[in-house]
């Protein structure tokens, strides 16, 4: 399976962007996640194969939305009311086989695109 995230860019606070996440191959739960300059990776948001089940981390509750199109095998993460603390490098994943749980950690996922830089100017 392979990953490609792409839509980051330079933005205003207060701004939107919409990263997408072209799958090739079979994907199954997906979730995003970021990495803030000198920072450990951290969770953004999941969610399950059929799309209808969402988690989100606290911290972008409310702004972020995370859909998918498996007819066009692409994961989505819609951010609005973007903040500086929101800079980072956004990854996409993928687990390896069908599972009901929405994973939160870096170990919950197989598979992971390259990332793309997101950066939020105040």
């Amino acid at each position: 399976v392979q990953l490609q995230a792409s839509g980051g860019g330079l933005v205003q606070a207060g701004d939107s962007l919409r990263l997408s996440c072209a799958a090739s191959g079979r994907t199954y739960v997906m979730g995003w996640f970021r990495r803030a300059p000198g920072k450990e990776l951290e969770f953004v948001a999941s969610i399950s194969w059929s799309g209808v089940s969402t988690y989100y981390a606290d911290s972008v509750k409310g702004r972020f939305t995370i859909s998918r199109d498996n007819a066009k095998n692409t994961l989505y993460l819609q951010m609005n009311s973007l903040k500086p603390e929101d800079t980072g490098v956004y990854y996409c994943a993928t687990e390896a086989q069908l599972g009901y749980v929405l994973g939160t950690k870096q170990k919950d996922y197989d598979y992971w695109g390259q990332g793309t830089l997101v950066t939020v100017s105040s």
